[in-house]
């Protein structure tokens, strides 16, 4: 057997791991989350994905570090349930928070 190609350690200059992922049946919000963090990684330079990985596994399945309190106080509301005059106190709490 001739092996054509070596590993190295470091990360690739292309990956499909997350298209792999998705195929393999991994959790549709893992797959987001871990999209999210790749946009992160890649924002800081294009390279940054190759260039940030220090070894240590990254928590996929975490909730993201910061969480706007207006999102928190969205996720609680149950919009069916307000009156409309509630649903107008509802805004203009949302937008006090924003």
């Amino acid at each position: 057997i001739a092996f054509m190609h070596s590993v190295q350690d470091g990360a690739a200059s292309k990956s499909y791991g997350l298209a792999v992922a998705a195929l393999a049946g991994v959790p549709k919000e893992v797959i987001k989350r871990a999209r999210q963090k790749l946009r992160e990684l890649e924002s800081i330079s294009p390279n940054a994905a190759a260039t940030q990985v220090d070894g240590t596994q990254m928590s996929l399945l975490a909730a993201p570090e910061e969480t706007s309190p207006a999102v928190e106080a969205l996720e609680n509301l149950d919009p069916d349930s307000l009156t409309p005059r509630q649903a107008l106190e509802w805004i203009y709490r949302l937008k006090s928070l924003v």
